[in-house]
């Protein structure tokens, strides 16, 4: 397994490199796994990818690096530290740096890249080397520029490539892999992919990092798709878009990050007092006000759970990897129509700016749920039933009159005040959350469930997790299993009162505060032992949980 570092300053063209290595390394048959950290700025600063590869599965980054592009001289000051004694640094002859080190390879790329015709391919130049260093052949070349370069660029490109393997000398061999026909995409891209496979046809959001991708995914694929994708003024907008969207019959969804979210709460408890259908999807980032707005975080899962005044059903689930974000996105959906809630999922920036490869998605025992066409004899839209789940006709669509109040209602949806009737509704909307227990999803177990410690984690947190279980397993002998959290809320509780007693319990969470121990704790009265806990914008890697559990540091 390899790992390089492209990093540099915004605007110097780190995507594109990245992107056009992600697709090369994929085609010659590697696992794909890169992680993206960039600041908030549109020009200059320090950013940069960390594009892992390999024969198996990845699920982590990590930062001890076999390779490093340095685009300016910061890199090479800031991640240095973090080569290995075999790895290189690959960067122009005539970048100005305090460094002096043998690994260092410095190549006059900028003047290459003139000599051949355009000085915008140096990094084109740079591709072609870490290929040869890799010991990677140009198979794959033409193949792969002709998907990603415009026709008039492309010899030029091609030509850079050629160029830049013929510069340096092998370091590292070709390893075999067997991933050529996996996908490669983002966690938010696979949302809205799962979207429109979940039947979407409304899709309204404000722009707002790191929700941002989702938005320009489904806009891009919206006419072929059959999606309206509606760019709306603000959040509030953008949330009542999509449950009017619903009300009139449409499969909808509203996206948006953690400020955007508190905007948006008033709108939720329409959604659930008028019993309309809706996915909301918050991508986490660091909070409170604008926080750190490039950067990830799981900070939000409480403040769903309880947003927006007052009680009614919710469901809540948490998105762990790329595979997870598309099937969870069609079950969110129908779950929205089938219990007539909103339900609500959790992303953030790692998982959602993180390209993985993933399992070509099977899409042939997909079941849409829709809404009746007709009833028979009267119409009582909030009518009671022993499910708490009333009939929902389309207005327009059927004969009857289909109303809807954001005050509380009787059984025809006509405003009332009495008491009687206030108690109904609620016991009727509540009952729903029987119907979801049997719904849940149990945390999935990885590791050895006879051994003495128990990890708990939910959502982006499954990756590097899963990784430091295996870690710590082949290091210990055993003894480590974990259990990650999809569906959050309600809590599934069969696997944890199964696996929790004579364990120590450590939770590993991206906030300050430990939410999901203490979601746990509520629900259940189990105590975690020990956390470990990151919030600095950065995501956790599973070499950090390692070290967190073997060499102390746990909170």
């Amino acid at each position: 397994m390899y790992n390089i570092l492209i990093g540099g300053a915004a605007g110097q063209g780190i995507d594109t490199t990245v992107a056009i290595l992600e697709k090369l390394l994929k085609r010659s048959g590697y696992y794909i796994y890169t992680t993206r950290d960039f600041m908030s700025r549109v020009r200059g600063g320090h950013n940069f990818s960390l594009l892992r590869f390999g024969t198996e599965e990845i699920t982590s980054h990590s930062y001890v690096l076999d390779g490093i592009i340095a685009l300016d001289g910061e890199t090479i000051e800031l991640h240095l530290n973090q080569l290995t004694q075999k790895g290189f640094v690959l960067c122009d002859s005539g970048l100005k740096n305090t460094k002096e080190d043998s690994r260092i390879i410095k190549l006059d790329m900028n003047q290459m890249a003139r000599n051949i015709g355009n000085a915008k391919v140096s990094g084109s130049i740079a591709v072609g080397a870490i290929l040869k260093l890799f010991g990677e052949p140009l198979t794959y070349v033409e193949e792969v520029m002709k998907s990603i370069m415009k026709s008039e660029v492309l010899d030029v490109n091609i030509k850079a490539i050629q160029a830049g393997f013929e510069s340096v000398e092998k370091r590292f061999d070709h390893l075999e892999g067997g991933f050529n026909d996996y996908m490669l995409i983002s966690g938010s891209k696979a949302v809205g992919l799962g979207a429109v496979a979940g039947g979407l046809k409304f899709y309204s959001a404000y722009p707002m990092s790191p929700s941002t991708t989702v938005l320009e995914y489904l806009a891009s694929v919206g006419n072929q798709a059959g999606v309206v994708v509606e760019q709306a003024e603000d959040e509030i907008a953008a949330i009542n878009m999509a449950i009017g969207a619903s009300f009139a019959g449409a499969k909808a969804m509203t996206g948006t990050s953690g400020g955007g979210f508190c905007l948006k709460v008033e709108a939720l408890g329409l959604s659930g007092i008028a019993e309309i259908p809706l996915v909301a999807i918050d991508v986490q980032r660091p909070g409170p006000a604008t926080g750190l707005p490039t950067r990830t975080e799981q900070s939000d899962l409480k403040f769903v759970i309880s947003a927006s005044q007052g009680e009614f059903p919710r469901m809540v689930i948490a998105l762990r990897n790329h595979e997870d974000s598309f099937y969870q996105t069609i079950r969110a959906l129908n779950l929205a129509e089938k219990y007539q809630i909103p339900v609500i999922l959790l992303s953030d920036q790692y998982l959602g700016d993180t390209t993985a490869c993933v399992k070509p998605y099977d899409v042939s025992d997909i079941k849409l749920i829709q809404p009746a066409k007709e009833v028979e004899g009267e119409y009582l839209r909030y009518k009671l039933t022993e499910d708490g789940i009333s009939p929902r006709l389309i207005p327009g669509v059927t004969k009857n009159l289909v109303a809807a109040d954001s005050d509380e209602h009787d059984e025809r949806g006509w405003i009332t005040e009495s008491a009687e009737v206030r108690n109904q509704m609620m016991q009727k909307r509540m009952k729903k959350l029987e119907g979801l227990m049997e719904e849940l999803i149990e945390p999935e177990f990885i590791g050895d469930e006879s051994g003495k410690t128990l990890l708990l984690g939910w959502g982006s947190t499954y990756g590097p997790i899963k990784e430091a279980v295996s870690i710590l397993n082949k290091k210990e002998g055993g003894g480590y299993g974990a259990l990650i959290f999809g569906d959050i809320y309600p809590l599934p509780q069969e696997k944890l009162k199964k696996l929790t007693p004579n364990k120590k319990v450590i939770n590993i969470e991206q906030n300050a505060t430990g939410q999901l121990a203490s979601l746990i704790r509520e629900q259940t009265g189990i105590t975690c032992h020990d956390s470990i806990l990151k919030y600095d914008g950065r995501q956790i890697a599973g070499e950090e949980i390692v070290s967190k559990i073997l060499e102390g540091g746990l909170m």
